[in-house]
């Protein structure tokens, strides 16, 4: 081969090789999340964390999610952070956002709907992803998970719940949605607060209690300013997460790795979530039983008083359901006969 000939056939290698790492960082991309919790939280390093990390792995590390420090805007706004683009994936309640864009992600708020988290957020998944089309009401971004922490007690620093005029005028923190209105019909004082900020609250006597599953006495650092804790058969109330990217990330990412994303998202995801938030839960028990705080069941009367109520914010519920075309009380009776409830 002569040396014109050689150089020619270098300088083509070389630019063959250019264009394929060109190619290669093209592809690879670095998904940003915000994150609002406390990194030491079981949501964070239980469950987004080493959701993160399958991406990577599942993608052979073609797309990538580094959860910032310091979120980018206050806990309600994340999901609009997805959806405006602040922010490529983002994780929240549905109860944060002050409107009704998610009507029928209410089903996951109601009580009595599941003893541990990973059944709930299984059965949660499948009703609202499926037969209620959970994606369309998350406009702006691809729905990649829901979930739904154990079940949701009562704690407080005044008394012990033994008839439900007990819960008339305890000033409460709520996570906003059905438990606010459920627990303003029970005659408490409700006041919505980020969970970061109950501590203070508590310490210093602004609120007297506190709705939270049990892991949260522990996560939150609560057992010094919490006297008694009630626990519900199927939960007081439950909260409805989910996890999102924005839409226009997510059309960028090849079909391959959409594949493979949804391969790890989806149900798989809602069982991760439950797994870790079931053993937050089994560790936050054993930690408060470790304290003075008092854990008790509710007393019958009370679980009655509080079901009367619970019926017809469902039935209110399915009426609107009903109104945009999907069916709320099929949905409802699904949740609870896979979690036997």
């Amino acid at each position: 081969m002569s040396f014109l000939k050689a150089t020619k056939s270098f300088v083509s290698g070389i630019a063959i090789a250019s264009s394929l790492a060109i190619v290669g960082v093209a592809q690879a991309e670095e998904l940003v999340m915000s994150s609002w919790l406390p990194p030491q939280h079981p949501i964070v390093e239980g469950i987004m964390q080493p959701w993160a990390d399958s991406v990577a792995e599942v993608t052979q590390g073609r797309v990538t999610v580094r959860m910032l420090a310091k979120a980018l805007g206050p806990p309600p706004a994340h999901y609009d952070l997805a959806a405006d683009g602040v922010a490529d994936i983002t994780y929240g309640l549905h109860s944060f956002t002050q409107d009704d864009r998610f009507l029928r992600s209410r089903l996951g708020e109601f009580s009595f709907i599941g003893d541990t988290a990973e059944e709930t957020s299984v059965a949660y998944w499948n009703t609202y992803a499926g037969d209620l089309d959970a994606q369309s009401e998350h406009a702006g971004t691809k729905l990649l998970g829901l979930f739904v922490h154990g079940p949701g007690y009562f704690h407080n620093n005044q008394r012990q719940i033994e008839a439900i005029d007990d819960l008339a005028g305890l000033k409460v923190r709520t996570p906003g949605g059905y438990i606010a209105d459920l627990a303003a019909d029970l005659g408490i004082i409700t006041q919505f607060m980020s969970p970061g900020d109950v501590y203070e609250k508590l310490s210093t006597g602004v609120i007297d209690g506190v709705t939270f599953p049990i892991e949260a006495l522990k996560a939150f650092n609560l057992t010094d300013h919490i006297t008694h804790s009630m626990r519900i058969p199927g939960g007081i109330y439950n909260t409805s997460w989910f996890l999102v990217m924005n839409e226009d990330v997510w059309d960028g990412i090849s079909d391959e790795d959409k594949a493979a994303i949804e391969a790890v998202s989806g149900e798989t995801f809602a069982r991760l979530a439950g797994e870790r938030w079931d053993l937050a839960d089994t560790e936050g028990a054993a930690f408060v039983e470790t304290t003075d705080v008092v854990i008790y069941d509710a007393p019958a009367a009370v679980v009655d008083a509080i079901k009367d109520l619970a019926d017809g914010y469902e039935a209110d519920w399915v009426a609107e359901v009903e109104a945009t075309g999907f069916d709320g009380a099929a949905a409802l009776a699904a949740m609870r006969s896979a979690t036997g409830q």
